[in-house]
């Protein structure tokens, strides 16, 4: 299935397909995102195809239809309580890129690699040919690339999860008790809710082909350093700066993932070798 849909206009494929999408989605009576929010997930998706074909669709795809679900979950309640998102967790423009720039960014690095318009000889980015799938500058941004959705879809489980069940809410800074969604507040039951989802996404690049299964380990544990180093920074600094929106706040969580799952990566391929 993938040779034939590969031998097609890739820009073809990504336009129609995703022209279809925006449309079901335009009409469909539960909206997932705001009218802005179509176009610019519409022009999100057909740089995913373009780049990264329909393995790295599949990645964001997972994301965006796993994080618009757990977003629901107790929705009734968080309204209630006051802790709930915005438009009844419809994303807009804003949600889309705090969620998904990193990961755009990685892929459009792998576009330009696989053009050649920069790199005539792409096999010459090779790091080391002896090691695994993580040697390439290729394999390593599409490792950032799972990295920052695995990263992404913990912290949005993680957070969604402990506002609608966390028995027991604690400020990551000071372990002191506080309501459930302060910033900064991390639960036993969203902390696990996140690990899992991590791991579930991070099974998805693995499937699809992005990543070897040593890449699962690197972007599940670089999730989970994420997704509590941004609980610290909306403890710590989210309330003191009027531009670090929880928009802004998600471009550096899914940024320190990336960065984090190719450390993780670089260290491991320098201690083996």
């Amino acid at each position: 299935m993938s040779s034939s849909i590969d031998s097609v206009n890739p820009w073809l494929v990504a336009v129609v397909l995703n022209t279809i999408l925006l449309g079901l989605a335009w009409i469909a009576p539960k909206k997932l995102l705001t009218p802005a929010g179509l176009f610019h997930a519409w022009f999100l998706a057909i740089l995913i195809w373009v780049t990264l074909g329909w393995q790295g669709y599949a990645v964001v795809m997972f994301y965006f239809l796993v994080g618009s679900g757990v977003t629901r979950i107790g929705m009734a309640q968080k309204e209630a309580e006051g802790i709930a998102e915005k438009r009844s967790g419809a994303r807009g423009p804003e949600n889309v890129w705090g969620s998904a720039l990193t990961g755009a960014l990685c892929a459009l690095g792998v576009g330009i690699i696989n053009s050649g318009f920069l790199v005539p000889n792409p096999q010459s980015l090779i790091l080391n040919t002896s090691a695994s799938l993580s040697t390439s500058l290729q394999s390593l941004l599409l490792l950032a690339y799972v990295a920052s959705f695995s990263t992404k879809l913990a912290d949005t489980t993680a957070s969604e999860v402990g506002k609608a069940y966390g028995k027991s809410t604690f400020l990551i800074t000071t372990l002191q008790p506080v309501p459930r969604g302060t910033e900064g507040a991390v639960s036993l039951e969203g902390t696990l809710a996140g690990i899992v989802a991590s791991v579930a996404i991070a099974f998805v690049g693995w499937g699809v082909g992005l990543i070897d299964l040593l890449g699962v380990v690197w972007c599940v544990l670089a999730a989970f350093i994420a997704t509590n180093l941004e609980s610290v920074i909306g403890a710590t600094l989210q309330s003191k700066y009027t531009w670090l929106t929880n928009e802004v706040v998600n471009i550096f969580n899914t940024l320190i993932g990336a960065i984090a799952s190719v450390l993780l990566a670089w260290t491991w391929i320098t201690f083996i070798n």
